[in-house]
């Protein structure tokens, strides 16, 4: 009988396995197992001995993959390769090649040693990678695959998530390459889901007051108010203020010195604590105990900081309380950033501040390290602040340096 989808589908098991051949001397068969268990079989002769290679169950390999892998056996036996050596072969490599998870955990796992954004890529990988890709093999994941999972996050109304997921994705398999684990990338070509414009949000110096006096008075954790008043103060990335510790703060030379592990450009960053940072790390030690970190997590008896992400939700919930226009964590940065300049303090000055990344000739040429620049900057930021935190109307007038 020649062979269709609905004959192969309509066998009827037996009492004792059978094989039935397709017609025209294709070689092609059909083992059958009085279970009713299904299989596409190659009958063929290599070195003058018959041998006969499973090519896939039915109805998981379907009729015509079958066909195609038959026809893939018979070029390798034309060009003098067993099929059924080959067939093995790549059974082993599949067998122990790393599925999705583990490829996750390897690049974690390094991603961890240099890199600080890897807590929020772990949690995006626990929360929709992990779940439904796990048990893929990495190197067979397929475009579609990502396509799939990224309309299901996009779907639940979280376009910037599946965007998120699409990045450390496309990371992740970048790191397989390079690691020799996969070949190829799946992300690549995938387009964004909704558009992520930069954000401009600066509090107003009203706002500011607001913020600075109505964080008081939210529901949340001590340390996280003081967490976000210090993000204002300093300047400096949620992430780097979160997993500040005690020992890189100097406050007799009056400088805290970011680590190169923890800043973004993998350069050490030195920040000047002004009156007001100085006031705030005060307070700070009376909530963080004997911790090494200045914010150390409720959750971790000390042993850990708090995570960026907390900081920002407990911002999230308590706008109401503060009671301006909405806005984040990281505005308070920017926010501080435009008054400086607004206030005659150079762009390239408070680029120092921040710690904005530079050209690679720029880094390498310029070795000064602005430190007296940056305290004058960060002296006058201090004296602008306290004018707007204590004053009746919050408006800022020109501060001479």
């Amino acid at each position: 009988m020649a062979f269709t989808d609905s004959k192969v589908k309509n066998l009827k098991p037996e009492k004792k396995r059978r094989i039935v051949w397709e017609d025209g001397g294709t070689c092609l068969g059909l083992r059958i197992t009085p279970s009713g268990k299904k299989s596409f079989i190659y009958m063929y002769r290599y070195e003058k001995r018959p041998r006969m290679l499973t090519l896939g169950q039915y109805p998981a390999l379907t009729l015509a993959n079958a066909r195609i892998n038959l026809a893939k056996s018979k070029a390798l036996l034309v060009n003098g390769t067993d099929p059924g050596t080959v067939h093995l072969q790549t059974k082993v490599e599949h067998r122990g090649a790393p599925t999705v998870a583990q490829l996750a955990a390897e690049y974690i796992n390094k991603r961890s040693e240099k890199n600080k954004a890897w807590q929020e890529e772990h949690r995006i990988l626990e929360k929709d990678v992990i779940p439904n890709l796990k048990d893929k093999r990495a190197k067979d994941l397929k475009r579609r695959d990502v396509i799939l999972l990224l309309d299901k996050i996009d779907e639940r109304g979280a376009p910037i998530m599946a965007n998120r997921t699409l990045g450390v994705l496309h990371r992740m398999f970048n790191f397989g390459i390079r690691r020799a684990i996969v070949e190829s990338n799946p992300c690549s070509i995938i387009e964004r889901y909704g558009n992520e414009n930069e954000r401009d949000r600066v509090l107003s110096s009203e706002e500011i007051k607001q913020f600075w006096i109505g964080i008081d008075e939210c529901q949340m954790a001590e340390g996280t108010k003081l967490a976000l008043k210090f993000l204002l103060v300093c300047l400096q990335r949620k992430s780097e203020v979160a997993q500040a510790e005690w020992d890189e703060f100097d406050l007799h030379s009056g400088w805290w010195t970011i680590p190169k592990q923890k800043s973004k450009n993998n350069f050490a960053h030195r920040v000047y604590i002004t009156s007001l940072a100085k006031g705030l790390l005060m307070e700070i030690k009376k909530h963080s105990a004997d911790s090494p970190y200045l914010f150390p997590s409720p959750h971790g008896k000390g042993t850990k900081p708090i995570t960026s992400r907390s900081i920002s939700q407990a911002l999230l919930k308590n706008l109401k309380t503060i009671n301006t226009e909405p806005f984040r964590p990281h505005d308070l940065r920017r926010t501080a950033s435009t008054t400086m300049t607004a206030n005659g303090i150079s762009r390239e000055i408070v680029s120092k501040i921040v710690n904005h990344s530079e050209s690679g000739v720029t880094r390498i040429y310029d070795r000064y390290s602005y430190d007296k620049e940056k305290k004058n900057a960060m002296n006058k930021w201090d004296r602008i602040l306290k004018k707007i935190i204590s004053s009746d109307t919050g408006k800022v007038v020109e501060i001479s340096r």
